[in-house]
């Protein structure tokens, strides 16, 4: 029987595969809904789809990968399935991060009043800017990525079978000559990107609020409360990122033994990062936030009982006429 810890593993990943396609489908769904019905889709509801589209796919792979890894332990660490795995699992992460870059600076772009004629102009093309921001965002994640395959090495590993043999197994590793500048450029790079794009966003929520962005009832304007709600996006995605890439970094350096709480905890914030930034993206995202909860709403509607109709009872009177005495 399976360990207490990978059986749990298996459970919690399978659960937020779960999760993770059903959020990342439902944005897909509704964009696609909007596009067929001949609505034009904004660049963000573009970039969300295309980001989407790779959490799904890194979170089919990880289910794949972490199942192998848990049940066949001896196929998965033979160096061709290691390798295959690993650039497999770096693609959609890269893309994933250089995805959430595009979002973010479309955000600074609509959000942002220019005033030089460069700026203004792009912010006023980036809705065909998209589609090469994308392309260029996947062809930056292949070309960190896929070299991967070129970088393993046989590290030689002592492993204990009884108390007094030991065997030596070889472990496939990234060399560290590919891993730093990789992860550089897809990793670090696009993380102070997104901060960079969050703290100018904020800074402009900051010093912009003034009494005209309120209506006569005090409530935030249509434009102030579109600024709350990418600084308030960006900043979610910002700590998702940061929490999953922290998390990454630990589990591949080996900083916390197998089945201890820090290597549990850093398993559940990889396993959560896909349908969690779904749901940062659901609920930044009015449209998308009006159909999850009109979904919610249905489905908790047709668990409840009906109302039982109340039953009227009718009472008839009869009214004696008497005839007044002369």
């Amino acid at each position: 029987m399976l360990p207490v810890f990978i059986l749990a593993s298996m459970v919690v990943l399978g659960v937020s595969t779960v999760m993770a396609v059903f959020t990342n489908s439902l944005i897909i769904a509704v964009n696609i809904i909007d596009k067929v019905q001949g609505r034009s889709l904004s660049p963000s509801d573009i970039i969300m789809v295309t980001l989407c589209i790779s959490n799904i796919l890194f979170q089919f792979i990880m289910l794949v990968n972490d199942y192998v890894s848990f049940l066949e332990t001896d196929l998965y660490f033979s160096y061709e399935v290691y390798v295959i795995f690993t650039v497999l699992l770096i693609l959609p992460v890269y893309c994933s991060f250089w995805f959430t870059v595009c979002l973010s600076v479309n955000y600074y772009l609509q959000i942002i009043i220019f005033s030089h004629p460069i700026l203004i102009r792009l912010k006023i093309g980036v809705s065909q800017l998209v589609p090469q921001l994308l392309i260029a965002s996947v062809f930056m994640a292949m070309a960190t990525g896929v070299p991967a395959a070129w970088n393993f090495y046989r590290d030689p590993q002592g492993l204990n079978i009884s108390s007094n043999m030991t065997m030596e197994i070889f472990v496939p590793k990234l060399n560290i000559i590919y891993l730093l500048p990789s992860n550089l450029i897809s990793c670090s790079l696009p993380l102070v990107l997104v901060g960079i794009a969050n703290v100018l966003i904020i800074k402009s929520l900051v010093t912009h609020t003034h009494k005209s962005d309120r209506n006569t009832k005090g409530d935030l304007s249509a434009r102030a409360e579109g600024r709350v709600r990418a600084a308030r996006t960006i900043s979610c995605l910002l700590i998702l990122y940061l929490s999953f890439y922290i998390s990454e970094i630990l589990v591949f350096i080996d900083a916390f033994p197998p089945n201890s709480p820090g290597f549990c905890t850093c398993l559940m914030v990889i396993y959560s990062y896909s349908p969690a930034q779904s749901v940062v993206l659901i609920f930044g995202s009015p449209k998308l936030k009006q159909v999850s909860l009109s979904l919610l709403h249905c489905t908790g509607g047709a668990n409840k009982e009906k109302p039982k109709t109340p039953k009227v009872l009718f009472i008839k009177l009869r009214i004696k006429k008497t005839v007044p005495e002369k």
